[in-house]
């Protein structure tokens, strides 16, 4: 039985978890999401979601993120190193049994009616990785000072100007 708690804000445009099988994540399982199209042009936060178990046998993880933004068919490939357990043996993530973890990953700047397919695998030397329950994606709206978008304004009670 497991417990999900999610918080969202009205900038949250994207966040799922997807579960990994209990036997372990195989390396060459990849877990793959698809964010719809954007109604706006704007800035992008993107974090990555990893929950854990007592089981899992490693101080890291390492993981391969390969994006994909449709129409012009870019592609962006990072590796995020996510520090687990401290040199104590101590989860450093929330929770007693189960931990979550948030790591950002990066900024993208998408246009309007951009979509993105996100490809996450890991790159450890274990084949398979016991204690891995969840891996996530949040995609959310990035605050500018200073520049307002046409949602934020309208919520302030403004016009935008055209």
């Amino acid at each position: 039985m497991g417990i999900m708690l999610v918080s969202c804000n009205d900038r949250t445009v994207f966040s799922h978890y997807e579960s990994v099988p209990v036997r372990g994540w195989e390396r060459n399982d990849t877990l793959s999401f698809n964010i719809e199209p954007m109604s706006e042009t704007n800035l992008y936060a993107e974090e990555i979601g990893v929950r854990i178990t007592g089981e899992y046998p490693f101080k890291g993880l390492s993981l391969v993120v390969e994006q994909t933004v449709y129409p012009s068919n870019t592609t962006i490939t990072d590796t995020l190193n996510c520090d687990l357990i401290d040199d104590a043996g101590h989860a450093n993530g929330k929770g007693i049994n189960h931990y979550q973890y948030l790591y950002p990953l990066t900024t993208l700047k998408l246009n309007k009616g951009e979509s993105v397919h996100v490809a996450i695998r890991h790159c450890m030397k274990r084949e398979i990785l016991p204690g891995i329950t969840d891996v996530g994606l949040t995609l959310s709206r990035q605050v500018t000072a200073g520049i307002q978008t046409k949602e934020d304004k309208q919520k302030e009670g403004k016009t935008p100007q055209r």
